[in-house]
């Protein structure tokens, strides 16, 4: 994956996880990354520890029903439970 910041690039590897994902993890990171988008609140991806916080919540639980509206839930719940990251 490559983030850009605004004058370099960074080159992030997935290459540690203890666990595969599965396909909720990935339609709540859609869900969080638009979200964030949406609010104009990207710069939180920044605050390794907010994004460290957030991702745990996300990883919680289990859906046995994926839909639109268990996926904002989800991410609205993270987002409480992440804070507002840091000043």
């Amino acid at each position: 994956m490559t983030l850009r910041h605004p004058y370099e690039y960074h080159q992030l590897r997935f290459d540690q996880h203890t666990r595969p994902y599965r396909a909720v993890d990935a339609l709540r990171l859609e869900a969080l990354l638009r979200q964030l988008t949406d609010e104009g609140k990207l710069r939180l991806l920044g605050d390794p520890a907010w994004v460290g916080r957030a991702a745990a919540h996300l990883a919680e639980g289990e859906n046995r029903w994926i839909t639109s509206r268990s996926l904002r839930r989800a991410v609205a719940e993270a987002l409480a439970a992440a804070g507002s990251g840091s000043p």
